[in-house]
């Protein structure tokens, strides 16, 4: 396994300088936005795809630090009643430049339809009741299914192996269950990007998970979550309240290592290594309690020991 880095953790900085960051911290494999939820700071998407020479320039920025491309982010709304057309066709333009990288890799988002034709925003069915909510879900994943079926191919098509798909709630696929469901129905190219300040929140073991999906973890971003007790006494983890005012929420992102130690995270790294997955850890800083580059160097520097010891 090899320390990574996804360049919107820094996203206020210039592509080059993002790039200067991740080989000063030893990090090697670069995951790069490409749209979506993200504005893509570094990444010009046509621009690339049109212009040979565009991506070879592209291409030398990080060879010439030592550093490769690990995968192509599209964190998108594959599905979403307004924008789900126009995010399906990123996500394809995506694919189409990761072939001509050489990129094997997506890490991307299942997406979720609304809940009929005249829907606005999509609509997440968690809760198993009533009955006209279950057959919402059914609906939906039927629509799920044939998209990722076709994008499916369409990436096998272009070279790309692997579709990552981040377990993120308000998406179809967010857990162990729904990630087997999606790729059983569409074939092994599924696979899961295990972000663990995800499934904190949600009261999930992360290396119950990493076990769990064996094979069919296909990336992993570093990213640490806070519970803060009293918080969640009252508002319990469902919380709606805004990011931007942390003292006020029951969860909150956190740098990798500053909230669990090293005796998670070694476990972390191990529970990966004998699941098969041989691959980039990819740092992904949303912690707003730092400035965003001490919070790469901060996650990088805790790391990079416990990665190189062989009996994590």
């Amino acid at each position: 396994m090899e320390l990574g880095m996804y360049t919107d953790s820094v996203k206020h900085l210039a592509f080059e300088s993002a790039l200067d960051l991740a080989a000063r911290v030893g990090a090697t494999g670069i995951e790069i936005a490409t749209g979506g939820q993200s504005s893509a700071p570094h990444l010009e998407l046509d621009s690339l795809l049109a212009d040979p020479r565009a991506r070879a320039l592209f291409t030398e920025a990080f060879t010439s630090r030592g550093l490769r491309i690990a995968a192509l982010n599209c964190s998108a709304w594959p599905l979403h009643p307004i924008h789900g057309d126009r995010h399906v066709e990123l996500i394809r333009s995506t694919i189409r430049l990761a072939g001509e990288l050489g990129v094997e890799k997506i890490v991307t988002m299942s997406g979720n339809p609304g809940d009929g034709a005249d829907s606005t925003a999509v609509n997440f069915t968690w809760y198993p009741w009533p009955a006209d909510s279950m057959a919402l879900l059914d609906r939906q994943w039927t629509a799920a299914i044939e998209l990722w079926q076709d994008l499916g191919s369409f990436a096998l098509a272009h070279g790309v192996k692997r579709l990552a798909f981040e377990l993120h709630p308000l998406h179809l696929v967010y857990n162990v269950p729904t990630l087997r469901r999606m790729r059983e129905a569409v074939g092994s190219v599924i696979g899961a990007n295990v972000d663990p300040s995800h499934l904190f929140w949600q009261q999930m073991d992360p290396l119950a998970v990493i076990r769990a999906l064996g094979p069919a973890v296909h990336h992993v971003h570093l990213k640490d979550t806070e519970l803060v007790a009293d918080q969640v006494a009252i508002a319990g983890v469902l919380d709606q309240r805004p990011f931007a005012d942390p003292a006020n929420r029951a969860w909150v992102f956190r740098a990798a290592g500053s909230v669990r130690g090293p005796e998670f995270w070694s476990a972390f790294i191990a529970t990966l290594r004998r699941a098969g997955y041989d691959d980039v850890l990819s740092i992904e800083n949303e912690d707003i309690s730092l400035p965003p580059e001490r919070a790469v160097e901060w996650t990088a520097a805790f790391m990079r020991p416990l990665l190189a010891d062989p009996s994590a």
